[in-house]
Formats: structure tokens, sequence, C-alpha cells
């Protein structure tokens, strides 16, 4: 993962002002959905200044656009506006993740039950692979992809379990969450570890164990809370301290 300097522009950054001048709700629209890549990937760190007047010449849009993506970031805690001092990429806040965590296993261990029951075999056939893209992309240590297998396993479940509008709450939810559990992937033995736990919950939906997927799944997502001290203690930059 990729850093820049303090406010500095990145020239990957596309330009949509550029193909639509005038749309300025669709220039807002896909200059938050870059920074908010940009952020959720941890391409843009937390606590990095940003600058409106440096995002506009970027991508070559007045700074209205660029206030509304703001806006709407700051609105899902991804940015921190400070009038005096300017808007920088907020912080990981350490006291809001343990009560994202119980929600998130509440909702997803009810999940991983129905869909142990109701998983047919072409079903559980797909979970498999995605599976063999998670220990694909371990190999290649691409973390995006692994990222991303992630995410689509557990989506996979849910709608195995007729229950696609449960994940869309996890996703909210899971939004900080997300922040953190990139900062764990380097860790040594992380993504081996991430894949046994998948492929234990795997094999529980395939036999049709709706207890033993919950619990497995118990198991996987507990680890993440369990690592939070570490985590924020070595990076304290990265972090709100908790109240």
């Amino acid at each position: 993962m990729s850093s820049v300097g303090s406010g500095a522009i990145r020239r990957r950054a596309p330009r949509p002002g550029r193909a639509g001048r005038g749309r300025g709700s669709t220039a807002a629209q896909e200059i938050y959905q870059h920074l908010r890549a940009e952020i959720m990937t941890l391409r843009r760190k937390p606590g990095e200044p940003i600058s409106e007047n440096e995002l506009a010449v970027a991508y070559g849009v007045s700074r209205t656009p660029v206030r509304e993506a703001v806006r709407q970031l700051a609105a899902e805690g991804l940015l921190e506006v400070f009038p005096q001092a300017g808007t920088f990429i907020a912080r990981i806040p350490l006291a809001s993740l343990p009560e994202a965590m119980v929600v998130r296993a509440a909702l997803e261990e009810t999940t991983v039950r129905h869909a142990a029951r109701t998983a047919t075999p072409e079903q559980a056939r797909r979970l498999a692979a995605i599976l063999e893209r998670h220990r694909a992309a371990a190999a290649a240590d691409d973390r995006e992809a692994f990222h991303q297998a992630d995410e689509d396993f557990h989506a996979a479940i849910a709608e195995i379990a007729g229950l696609s509008g449960v994940w869309a709450l996890v996703q909210q939810v899971k939004v900080q969450i997300d922040r953190y559990r990139r900062l764990t992937l380097p860790g040594p033995g992380r993504m081996a570890r991430v894949i046994d736990e998948h492929a234990a919950i795997a094999a529980a939906i395939a036999r049709h164990d709706p207890e033993a997927a919950a619990g497995a799944i118990h198991t996987h997502l507990g680890k993440l809370a369990d690592e939070i001290i570490a985590f924020s203690t070595s990076m304290p930059d990265y972090f709100l301290p908790g109240e």
C-alpha cells in the first residue's frame, strides 16, 4: 500500500469534470466514489490532510462538487472537517469498533445459519471457488484481490441464505471495521489464517450444520476484536483513541 505526502494529489486520479462540465451532481458523485475508494483502501492514510482547492484542480471542476463529496464522506465518518484547521482523512474510531463488530457478528451468524440450512451443492461449490481465489491472492501477496475475495465470500453467504438485504446492512455497519481490517492483512500468517477460518465456515455450510457454521463465523469475526489493542498501539496515528 503506497502513501503520499500530506495534501498531495495523485496523478492517477480520474478527472470527471473534463468529461462532463456542468454536471455538478454527477461530478460530485464520481469524486465521492474515487475518494472513498482511496480512503477505504488506505491509499489515503488516516490523519492525512486534503485540500479542496487541489482536488478541484486535479479533477478539473469547481469547488462545489468537491465540497459536496467532502460533505458525504464526512457524514460517513471518513473525513473530519475543522473550519480553522482544514480537512483530514478521519482516523479509525476505537470507541465504535467493538459495537460495530458485535452488530456485524449478530447479523452474519444469523445469515450463515440460514445458508447452512438451504445451501445447494452448486452453492457450496461457489464458496469453494471463492476460497481458491483467496489462496491465489495470498500466494501472490495481492492484498486488494484478497480483500475483494473476502467481501465476495461473505456476500455469497448472504445470497445463499436469501438475505442479501442483511448483507447491505452489514456493509453499512462495517465501514470502519474494513479500514481496520486492511491494516491487519500484512501481518504474518494473517491471510493464511483467514483462509482457514473461511474454509471452516464453508465446510459447515456444505454439510448443512447451522450451529457449526455460526460458531465458525463467530470465531472468525471475533479474531479482529481480539487484535484491536495490539494494532492501535502499534499504529497510534491511525486511530482515534476511545473515551
